[in-house]
């Protein structure tokens, strides 16, 4: 009679203590899935609704919004398979409502003012057109997504915490369709242009201002935030 109690017992408990190690080497990645998704409705959201408010035309059309969602939640979707810092496992932690809200409305608003900036940047300094414009706001929507949610996965500085390997896969190749698609067959139909190598650099120069100014608000952010 007890060796048949035990039996289920034990076949049932095997994998509920997979799950439980599972869990306890994946919060922090579950915190990065959060952290990004409010991060992704606040910033551009913020920025969209502002840019629309000045523009004589569509900042993106609606496909081309589409297609930056596609793009960016295809590296996302790593995120649970994620290496972890240790210092992020080593002790249980909560979720915290406030931690998220003030994460979500800290980088947000970091995001909508180099989003400003390119706006500035195209309209001018560069004089673009709209095609022109939605081109290099596209660009550099997705490059900004794709490198922050390297940034925000860890306290450390980006470059000293290696992202898993699907993940940082899943990066590179959205990067580099991202960047192939405005000179592709394909961009007609998506409403690109081509753009001028100058104009690439600038914004190039923008994305790593964004994200080097990003690392300086997470460190402040988690010196003055403790979870």
């Amino acid at each position: 009679m007890g060796d048949n109690i035990t039996a289920p017992v034990q076949y049932w408990s095997q994998p509920l203590d997979n799950l439980l190690a599972a869990m306890q080497s994946t919060p922090g990645g579950l915190s990065t899935a959060d952290a990004r998704q409010r991060l992704e409705q606040f910033g551009p959201n913020l920025s969209m609704a502002g840019a629309s408010l000045f523009l004589p035309f569509l900042p993106m059309l609606p496909m081309q919004i589409l297609l930056t969602n596609f793009l960016t939640d295809f590296p996302a979707m790593t995120i649970a398979n994620d290496s972890v810092d240790r210092e992020l496992v080593e002790r249980p932690r909560r979720w915290n409502i406030q931690f998220i809200r003030d994460f979500m409305v800290t980088f947000g608003l970091a995001s909508s003012v180099f989003d400003y900036l390119t706006f500035g940047t195209l309209l001018l300094v560069l004089r673009a057109t709209a095609d022109q414009f939605r081109t290099g706001w596209f660009l550099e929507s997705v490059l900004t997504e794709l490198l922050i949610l390297l940034v925000i996965r860890t306290r450390r500085p980006f470059f000293k915490s290696r992202p898993g390997r699907y993940l940082l896969m899943a990066t590179l190749i959205v990067a580099g369709v991202t960047v192939v698609l405005p000179y592709s067959p394909l961009n007609g139909l998506l409403g690109f242009i081509s753009l001028s190598l100058p104009v690439l650099l600038i914004l190039g120069a923008i994305t790593v201002l964004y994200i080097t100014s990003s690392e300086l608000v997470k460190k402040a952010f988690y010196r003055r935030v403790q979870i």
